[in-house]
């Protein structure tokens, strides 16, 4: 538990392993936002590239544990609220995903969720390929 911006408290890091998994400040400030209705018709969903089905199922597992304000998980907010309780999100890499979200996880939101590339947001925190570039460059 622990202090969710100044909204309360609330559940701010869960373990996996001997790792900390934790929402960044300005992701919880904009799902924060989120919540509060601060986005005209914004939706929000998932792509990752999770390496096995065990980090897929972690991945999953935190979205639904990590809060945004006290009683509200990520997972409520964005696949309760955003979605009517569908899980669109693309996690993984097992088929039909693939590595390269560019080529298979953001078309499948796009024919998922109808939202054109141009009216997604997407950013990342890999540290080794530029899957913003690629995405960019794939998906138009």
């Amino acid at each position: 538990k622990g202090d969710l911006n100044g909204r309360g408290e609330g559940v701010v890091g869960v373990m996996s392993g001997r790792s900390k998994i934790s929402l960044h400040m300005g992701s919880l400030i904009a799902l924060q936002n989120h919540y509060d209705n601060k986005f005209d018709d914004m939706k929000v969903c998932f792509a990752s590239s999770a390496d096995t089905p065990l980090a897929e199922k972690i991945g999953r597992s935190a979205l639904k544990l990590l809060e945004v304000v006290p009683g509200v998980s990520v997972w409520d907010l964005v696949v309760g609220r955003d979605w009517d309780g569908e899980d669109i999100n693309q996690i993984g890499r097992q088929p039909p995903l693939s590595s390269n979200k560019a080529a298979t996880h953001f078309p499948i939101l796009r024919e998922l969720t109808k939202v054109p590339y141009d009216r997604m947001l997407f950013f990342d925190d890999c540290q080794w390929g530029d899957h913003c570039g690629m995405v960019e460059a794939r998906c138009k």
